[in-house]
């Protein structure tokens, strides 16, 4: 339950403290950790001494004691010296050893009740019964982050996220695949969506290395039950999925800033099929020329503004003109109509819907 680099670095502790060399190995006599070398002539006097009835033992200059995990025998620690200090020593070592597994033990059965949480596997009573056991509050504001890091299986980046975390015992880091990285994020009363949105950013740039690939970082609405915890999971699922489809060139999404691509996320893709082939005769959108669709873009990012747009496209206003008329020929969608210039512009967020769900069928 707890990594040999953990146990490692217990006992040096313990070391630069005491000045006593410590072991710690498995019941099968296996070396965990240890601060002196040569431990594996001691695996046959570990393995009698694990069958013997004795909590501890003086055995070849060194002291020997058993470390449980309530009554199940866990470990053996071997302390150089056969000194009544070193005696202490040694069973302050082991109560150290045995608080440590109580402690991740609770970390392990938190953990096991986010992931189902999450993930709706418990009934609604047993959500409180099992979090009034692990000490968890249940009326407090939280929001759900799901992290993508630049590259999948990287155990690193959920450890950097735990280790900037954990310092706040509502704060819940956990991984309910091997893609992403779950935060269950305790929110101040102060705290809102743009402060959640620093916080994303803050994780993009910590896991993102300096040039390539970076994360992506979505997050659901802040909820006041735990019980709601997994409804904003959800919401932030979606968010990432949506985000990768309609707003590829932002590393930080939130499900409550999704807008309409929110609504295109959930249609069944023969309705956008009927949709494109009503509105546009069977042709898709993505069919025009690239000066075409640059024109398009750029004119619904100045939000139908003829004269700001051929300004940024440096070309005449009546060439924007000339452009906008064939269009409208073409399409039958005059784009400085707002009714039309809307249609449009959900016709192309649909194309984009059906190709992200035509590529994941492959």
């Amino acid at each position: 339950m707890i990594s040999n680099q953990i146990l490692q670095s217990n006992l040096d502790g313990l070391k630069e403290i005491s000045r006593a060399d410590f072991c710690i190995c498995d019941t099968e006599g296996k070396t965990l950790a240890s601060t002196f070398s040569g431990t594996e002539e001691y695996e046959k006097a570990i393995l009698a001494f694990v069958d013997s009835e004795a909590d501890s033992q003086i055995v070849q200059g060194y002291q020997f004691f058993k470390v449980f995990d309530e009554q199940q025998l866990e470990y053996i620690l071997l302390v150089r010296g056969e000194k009544d200090d070193m005696y202490m020593i040694g069973k302050m070592a082991v109560f150290q050893f045995q608080n440590l597994l109580v402690a991740y033990k609770e970390r392990f059965d938190r953990d096991n009740f986010i992931k189902n949480l999450l993930l709706d596997n418990l009934l609604l009573v047993d959500i409180y019964n099992r979090a009034k056991k692990l000490h968890i509050e249940t009326s407090v504001r939280r929001v759900v982050f799901i992290i993508e890091p630049h590259q999948e299986h990287d155990m690193n980046a959920l450890e950097t996220v735990r280790n900037f975390f954990t310092a706040k015992t509502q704060d819940f880091i956990t991984a309910v695949d091997e893609k992403n990285i779950i935060l269950v994020r305790e929110v101040r009363q102060d705290e809102d969506n743009d402060d959640l949105e620093s916080v994303a950013q803050t994780i993009v740039d910590m896991l993102s290395p300096e040039s390539g690939a970076k994360a992506n970082v979505a997050f659901g609405t802040v909820v006041g039950e735990i019980k709601d915890v997994s409804r904003s999971y959800k919401e932030a699922k979606m968010a990432l999925d949506v985000g990768k489809i309609f707003y590829g060139e932002k590393n930080v999404v939130a499900y409550s800033r999704l807008g309409i691509g929110r609504l295109i996320y959930q249609l069944p893709m023969p309705l956008c099929r009927m949709f494109i082939r009503e509105i546009f005769d069977g042709k898709s959108p993505d069919e025009f020329d690239e000066e075409t669709l640059t024109t398009i873009n750029k004119f619904f990012e100045n939000s139908l503004n003829v004269s700001e747009t051929s300004r940024q496209l440096y070309i005449h206003r009546n060439t924007l003109v000339y452009r906008l008329d064939k269009l409208q020929k073409t399409t039958g969608l005059d784009l400085r109509v707002f009714e039309d210039a809307i249609t449009f512009k959900i016709a192309l967020m649909v194309v984009k819907y059906m190709k992200y769900m035509e590529n994941l069928d492959y």
